[in-house]
């Protein structure tokens, strides 16, 4: 394992230590949107992996939900997501996770998810297997649509969900099941290690993703991700096992 795997998962692990030891307590929140809850704890969990992962690697930059920090002239930086999935996790559904990347002159050569409930570490780095607690992960060899299950993302704009109610109803009745999960992280991570076949979202960040992406890609599957239509600035992602057709739905 290199040294910069291990600093993200030391750094992963302990954020979802302290995720987990607030789970179900009563939550700091610093802003209340519409569609979205900013917590204390997002920040508290961000300064935390920012504290470890510049304790490793002080010239690196930290790019995170939460802001950035260190040097912004280094040719490497971390993409990070402290709590994806924080609405599931201010209404104690036990359902989010740390996400962590590093990117390299553009590049990601490093991915680190964990799901603190489950104690389920995902990895990955550049030219390696992507590995769940430690064992090799694959997509799953499910080739119709028929056979799929397929999380679909409604993002937050009521642009973004007038596109995604169209395109749920256009794969719905042809997939086995969909499913609404709440993490775009998690959701990668599932189809990398073959428990859901396909994800589209309208409108993601680089944080939501990049972790993700990593897994999914080295395990065999298909990431697109293209500028969002609804939203400037933001992604819309296609992700599958690398088997199934998703292009008729898109």
């Amino acid at each position: 394992m290199s040294s910069l795997l291990s600093a993200a998962i030391e750094a992963a692990h302990a954020a979802g230590k302290l995720q987990k030891e607030n789970f179900g307590s009563d939550l700091a929140v610093n802003e209340m949107l519409k569609h979205d809850i900013k917590l204390d704890l997002d920040v508290r969990c961000q300064e935390l992996i920012t504290e470890i992962l510049l304790k490793h690697f002080p010239d690196h930059l930290i790019l995170g939900e939460e802001g950035s920090a260190g040097n912004p002239e280094s040719d490497t930086a971390w993409i990070v997501d402290p709590i994806d999935g924080t609405v599931n996790y201010f209404y104690g559904l036990p359902h989010f996770c740390v996400s962590i990347a590093a990117r390299k002159n553009g590049e990601l050569i490093a991915g680190v998810i964990y799901d603190p409930i489950q104690d389920e570490t995902w990895a990955v780095e550049k030219g390696g297997v992507a590995t769940l607690n430690g064992k090799p992960i694959r997509t799953s060899p499910r080739s119709h649509i028929s056979e799929a299950v397929v999380t679909v993302g409604f993002s937050k704009s009521r642009e973004a969900l007038e596109a995604s109610f169209g395109r749920f109803k256009r794969i719905a009745v042809d997939v086995r099941k969909t499913r609404m999960l709440g993490s775009a992280a998690l959701a990668l991570a599932y189809i990398a290690c073959g428990r859901l076949d396909a994800y589209i979202e309208e409108q993601l960040s680089d944080w939501d993703i990049a972790a993700g992406r990593m897994l999914l890609e080295a395990a065999g599957g298909s990431f697109s991700a293209s500028p969002s239509e609804v939203h400037p600035g933001k992604l819309f992602v296609c992700a599958s096992n690398g088997k199934i057709d998703l292009q008729p739905y898109l």
